[in-house]
């Protein structure tokens, strides 16, 4: 046992919690100065309150649901999931239940060990406050001077969740304390063999704790495969891999900006969106999550939002799971002229090919962007084909019109699309966008300027086609037909057209708009307490209004969004759907989140592959903007943006040296040579 002065938490926080926000909502959390978030028991006037957070590693998931009564009395319930352990289907499931066929277990608090002092089982069940910070961790209200504090982490490379029990005597006298372990297991069989779910504390069962002394010891949540052993357990080497994870999301692509919320909210999005990657027979791959999606990828959430996105992170993992994900959807290219699976479920091995949503206008985009900010020709050779393959596939199957025809978008039939939507035709415009400049890199002339040449084709068509008054707003219908307003109207923003940004954005902003982000559909008729929202939208809608210079407009709302978020009712990442799945925490948009600044506020956007342009804003209250140890073209580099009087200065470096300086006279693209 270790001497360990018992710092209190509110020595070593600095916050003020329960605020009320230029918005109007109360925040419940609070931003402390150990870069994480505390809810502080003592000043909540919301009890009783519920969460749930996720936490992932290469081997497991896990979603931690707590519970505070009136009397702050905690309940944890942990779902412990993992991946790469198939079972079989009961014979009273509905067959599709194969693709959720995960081993998972849920334990309560009959499965804890327990403390003993003084002829008295030591039972702390009310908290002082919650912490997070690419862990979850409880304090407890101290019980006869005898502190608990639980800390809660996956490993990083194996199949287990460590629960840590810290133990802190607050008096001035030595305590003789018993502890009784907790060691149980059930098993059944699966595809892999025998899978075992293990419960296991390991405390001394004697210890004599002094004055001011902490003693803690490991609670393992983990599964076993036919003869492995439970002795392997490693809590030191678990918690050391988890703190070197969250050691590279905070030392790379760090965003400083004069707001403590975006720059917190940012850096737990590069934690979500990076933890969630797991080992498959594809190699390490990109998963969404949220106790449904795992060790698979889809077009949308792989290849589209996160795909793109580590190339700027500089993580190994991520850049061999953005490679794999492509490498998969390259590999399954019919032959026939059908269209692509849209997904590759359960390890890879189930592809998903029933509907046609878009997919090949997610994948050319997706594919193209994410191949040039790699900057590695090399890589761009190896996958051009899927490139080429996705933006054929779009034209061949376009309308009468122009627009190009999909079954449905990434919303899989929930709502209405018609047989032409804005969203295919949209991406399809940016794969184009992209995809020129890289068979011009490649020097396929030839292509590039037919790639440009349909480019132009598709911007008269997204503007003639889809072009509409819609609710008083010069802005875009989404399909034919359709008679309300969609989230998906922020598309043409995001990849730059801004011919209808006016009535689009007043449109996004306005009548879509609300407490949670983007509407999926504004219908004025209906029940907008019961309308859906999806935050994928409501990030591309950001991105969307800072890529056409509204800054003024999107930074308002961008705080607002990331404000409740971070510190309101559900956090501390951005969700996937309401009421779908009830606001998991699905990993692909934090990726979009941190795009949000990264190819929004600052307007990055390859060219080539040696060369980016930037647009970059800085809201008239700021008076500087950096994103440190971004990764450009294979590079890693440092952008600052500084107000100087009425001006701005632009400066990059990468390792001390100067790659571009510049006082911007205006808010226009500057080419900017990385190599």
């Amino acid at each position: 046992m270790n001497k360990y002065p018992l710092l209190f938490l509110l020595i070593l926080l600095s916050y003020q919690s329960w605020t009320q926000t230029d918005t109007g909502i109360s925040d419940i959390w609070a931003i402390s100065n150990r870069e994480s978030i505390v809810l502080d028991l003592s000043t909540v006037s919301s009890l009783p309150h519920q969460d749930n957070i996720e936490m992932s590693g290469k081997h497991i998931s896990a979603i931690i649901y707590y519970e505070l009564d009136e009397e702050k009395n905690l309940t944890i319930t942990r779902d412990v999931i993992f991946p790469q352990l198939r079972t079989y289907n009961k014979t009273n499931e509905p067959d599709w239940k194969k693709y959720r066929a995960y081993f998972r277990r849920t334990a309560d608090a009959t499965l804890s060990p327990h403390i003993h002092h003084d002829q008295k089982i030591i039972n702390p069940t009310a908290v002082d406050s919650i912490e997070i910070a690419g862990m979850l961790t409880f304090y407890y209200s101290p019980v006869n001077d005898i502190q608990l504090t639980k800390v809660i982490y996956p490993s990083m490379d194996d199949r287990i969740l460590v629960e840590e029990w810290k133990l802190y005597n607050l008096s001035d006298e030595e305590k003789a304390i018993s502890i009784s372990n907790v060691n149980s297991s059930s098993s059944e069989f699966g595809y892999k063999g025998k899978y075992s779910f293990v419960v296991k504390s390991e405390a001394q069962e004697h210890i004599s704790l002094g004055a001011k002394e902490q003693y803690s010891f490991p609670t393992y949540y983990a599964a076993l495969l036919n003869e492995e052993s439970s002795s392997d357990f490693d809590h030191h080497q678990a918690k050391q891999s988890r703190v070197a994870f969250l050691d590279h999301c905070r030392d790379n692509l760090i965003l400083n900006t004069p707001d403590q919320v975006l720059n917190m909210l940012f850096y737990f999005s590069k934690i979500r969106a990076s933890e969630s990657i797991f080992h498959s027979s594809m190699g390490l791959v990109h998963s969404p999550g949220g106790g449904n999606y795992y060790v698979g990828i889809w077009a949308n959430d792989q290849v589209e939002y996160s795909g793109p996105f580590f190339p700027y992170l500089n993580y190994e993992s991520g850049d061999q799971a953005a490679y794999n994900t492509y490498q998969k959807f390259l590999e399954n290219i019919p032959e026939d002229g059908n269209h692509i699976p849209y997904a590759f479920e359960v390890d890879g091995n189930f592809p998903m090919g029933h509907l046609d949503r878009g997919d090949a206008a997610m994948i050319a985009y997706g594919t193209s962007l994410y191949l040039l900010n790699t900057g590695d020709t090399t890589i761009a050779t190896q996958l051009w084909p899927l490139v080429e393959w996705s933006l054929d596939y779009c034209h061949n199957n376009r309308n009468t019109a122009g627009a190009v025809e999909s079954a449905s978008d990434e919303m899989e039939g929930r709502i209405e699309t018609g047989d032409a939507n804005l969203s295919t035709s949209s991406l399809y415009y940016g794969g184009l966008k992209y995809s020129k400049q890289i068979a011009a890199a490649l020097g396929m002339t030839t292509k590039a300027k037919l790639y440009e040449e349909r480019l132009s084709e598709m911007e008269t068509v997204i503007e003639t086609y889809f072009g509409a008054t819609m609710e008083g707003q010069e802005t875009y219908r989404y399909f034919d037909g359709n008679q309300y307003l969609r989230h998906w109207i922020c598309l043409p923003l995001t990849m730059g057209i801004d011919r209808r940004k006016e009535g689009t954005l007043r449109a996004l902003f306005g009548k879509l708009w609300t407490e949670n982000g983007i509407l999926v559909e504004y219908d004025p008729a209906a029940d907008q307490e019961k309308a859906i929202f999806w935050d994928r939208a409501t990030l591309y809608a950001l991105r969307g209004a800072l890529t056409v210079g509204e800054d003024a407009l999107a930074i308002p709302k961008l705080k607002a969004y990331s404000r409740k978020r971070l510190l309101g009712d559900h956090v501390p990442y951005a969700i996937e759907a309401y009421p779908e799945n009830n606001m998991k925490h699905l990993s692909a948009e934090s990726a979009l989140y941190c795009r949000v600044f990264i190819e929004g506020l600052f307007g990055i956007e390859p060219v080539s592959f040696s060369a980016v342009t930037m647009t970059p804003s800085l809201p008239d209250s700021w008076d500087r903007v950096e994103l440190k140890h971004i990764r450009l073209l294979g590079k890693v580099v440092d952008i600052s943006l500084h107000r100087i009087g009425d001006t701005l200065r632009l400066k990059l470096e990468s390792d001390s040296v100067v790659l571009h300086d510049e006082v911007l006279v205006d808010q226009r693209p500057i080419t900017i040579n990385i190599h």
